[in-house]
């Protein structure tokens, strides 16, 4: 039998195509693969897109694919009130995680100033430059005291 590889115009279908594919191939002991999209949007009061975040969650994890600020208001902690925003929704979703990449040249400070840590790196992407990946874990929510207030 011939077959034929050849580069896909059809990019949405190849990629429903492999997603599936890759699901259920998935092993049953990992569980139905609950993945949700999260798409955040901070704009401003004319309605313009200021900052923004996408990504989803799945298998107990939040993964940011973008998170970005337009550059006029960054420094004013409209980043972190986005990903902090995230992350809240992830806890509500059941995340005991987040997980994502930038680069040396993107936001590796801001994201470790909120307790991500570097897990991997990948030199030379681009060249002379660095692609990081970064993971925070979530703290587990603090069990009530008979009072009702967490202790401490």
């Amino acid at each position: 039998m011939d077959y034929e590889l050849r580069e896909e115009a059809n990019v949405e279908m190849l990629e429903a195509a492999v997603r599936r594919g890759i699901g259920d191939a998935d092993p049953p002991d990992v569980g139905a693969r609950d993945w949700q999209p999260l798409a955040l949007a901070l704009r401003g009061p004319d309605a313009t897109l200021v900052a923004g975040l996408y990504g989803a969650t799945m298998w107990g994890w939040l993964m940011i694919d973008g998170l970005w600020v337009v550059e006029q208001l960054r420094g004013r902690g409209l980043g972190r009130r986005v990903l902090l925003a995230a992350e809240a929704t992830a806890i509500r979703r059941g995340c005991r995680g987040a997980w994502l990449g930038t680069f040396d040249f993107q936001a590796r400070g801001f994201y470790e100033r909120l307790g991500y840590t570097v897990f991997a790196a990948l030199a030379s992407f681009p060249a002379q430059h660095t692609h990081y990946h970064l993971c925070k874990s979530f703290a587990p929510a603090t069990p009530a005291s008979p009072g009702g207030e967490a202790d401490s």
